[in-house]
């Protein structure tokens, strides 16, 4: 385009410079024009290029705006908003905004796409002596959607210290607010999907009831040993010469029935506690000290609500959401596993499978207010923590999870005075990825602004 103008402003010095007839000062002063065209190009040009930039900015904000809505509006909707989005962020000096002309064009080819076309004609002060009179721009912007899709696990803490300084309620309005915006950005029905994963020392998978003797997937030597009762057995073995019984009282331990169990699952065996290697039923006839890859049942009073796995039943997720109570222990990489196990599935849980025509993006987000007090073998932080991330070599959980392709944002809510967690620092993808908050408050702008970078539209060109 600028490249045209200059052509136009040599062919016209050239001629100039070409002509014989006249006199010496008619020649000298008409030999001015086209030098002082040239000086002014410079200007005209680098005006041009600032309402180029401005109209290129307004583009890329109303494709944005339009992506949102281009699914339901009519075309004519369509127009008017296209044109109302870029008259509220076009801004360039000597440049009305009504004078572009803006064209939405909507595709629905995957992946589905919004283009907004923009012209104008910029009015040109120096080059005009030389005849060129406007300097026309032609810009679009173009968003594209519906090629990726987005899977989510939020991994909440539910503990005990969850109730103080109002972080538990905090958390559940931060949780819902995030739950709409993953919704709003669902074109259609299985664009987000998103499990939620209350944690304290357990995670609570639901109980089984009536299936629990198809739940091959579960360890209840644990459960067994710890929950049922003495009852004493007599035998008799006939009776004595002088006619009395021959009997004898043994007492022996009878497990509860398993569907008196209340959902609550602890870690795995080392060190299927840091991966999502699918449970074997096989290993339920193991002897006692071989890891097994069975989920061990735990009857913990302090259960956290049950967890739901990948959905968009967005109003059962708020429901859940709501029902969610602080209790107990924490045990931050349980959490985290199977924050990554609903996102792959396994146990009780499924995972949708992948369509190839899209791309996924799976993401973890992992919040927790305080530091790893018990797991199912230790009660101290160090060692709890090591499960998760490994000081001196990085290994756990957490590299794991980064190293099959997922993302982790993990947010410390710290309104007691800790230190930094340099567990949770270090297992986020990358520092930008990690949040220290010092209030409840904090955390409703923290999920407002990984949901809007988990759900904000590139502008693809």
């Amino acid at each position: 385009m600028f490249r045209s103008t200059l052509s136009q402003i040599r062919a016209r010095a050239l001629r100039f410079s070409q002509a014989t007839g006249g006199n010496v000062a008619i020649v000298f002063a008409l030999a001015t024009l086209p030098l002082a065209g040239f000086a002014g190009a410079a200007i005209d040009y680098s005006r041009a290029n600032n309402v180029k930039a401005a109209m290129q900015t307004a583009l890329d904000s109303t494709a944005l705006m339009l992506s949102k809505e281009a699914t339901t509006d009519t075309s004519a909707q369509l127009q008017t908003n296209a044109t109302k989005y870029f008259n509220a962020n076009f801004s360039a000096v000597g440049i009305k905004a009504s004078s572009v002309t803006i064209t939405p064009v909507y595709s629905t080819d995957t992946p589905s796409q919004i283009t907004v076309n923009g012209s104008v004609s910029v009015p040109t002060d120096f080059v005009a002596i030389l005849g060129v009179k406007n300097i026309n721009l032609n810009e679009s912007s173009t968003a594209a959607w519906g090629s990726t899709r987005l899977r989510v696990a939020l991994v909440l803490d539910n503990t005990g210290s969850m109730a103080d300084s109002g972080k538990i309620t905090a958390l559940k309005s931060a949780t819902k607010n995030l739950l709409s915006q993953l919704k709003s950005a669902a074109g259609t029905n299985g664009d987000v999907y998103v499990s939620i994963i209350p944690f304290s020392k357990d995670v609570n998978v639901g109980p089984c009831g009536s299936n629990c003797a198809s739940a091959t997937w579960i360890d209840w030597d644990d459960w067994e040993a710890a929950n049922g009762s003495w009852q004493n057995t007599t035998t008799c073995s006939g009776t004595s010469r002088r006619g009395r019984s021959r009997c004898s009282s043994t007492q022996t331990w009878v497990p509860n029935n398993h569907n008196t169990w209340n959902g609550c699952i602890t870690d795995r065996d080392q060190d299927y506690d840091q991966t999502v290697t699918a449970a074997n039923p096989a290993d339920a006839s193991l002897p006692s000290g071989q890891a097994s890859t069975l989920f061990p049942a735990e009857q913990y009073g302090q259960c956290p609500v049950a967890m739901m796995g990948l959905s968009y039943d967005w109003a059962s997720m708020n429901s859940l959401v709501d029902s969610m109570q602080p209790n107990g222990n924490t045990d931050q990489p349980i959490g985290l596993v199977w924050g990554w196990q609903s996102l792959v599935g396994g146990g009780p849980l499924t995972a949708p499978a992948m369509d190839p025509n899209y791309k996924y993006q799976q993401i973890i987000i992992l919040l927790s207010d305080g530091l790893n007090t018990a797991d199912r073998w230790y009660t101290a932080q160090t060692p709890v923590d090591n499960r998760m991330y490994q000081t001196g070599n990085g290994s756990g959980t957490c590299a794991n999870i980064k190293a099959a392709g997922i993302t982790i944002y993990t947010i410390q809510v710290n309104t007691g005075g800790d230190p930094t967690s340099t567990l949770l620092k270090n297992c986020a993808s990358d520092t930008s990825k990690f949040w220290m908050l010092t209030s409840a408050s904090q955390i409703n702008t923290t999920f407002n602004a990984i949901g809007t970078n988990l759900t904000q539209l590139r502008v693809a060109k």
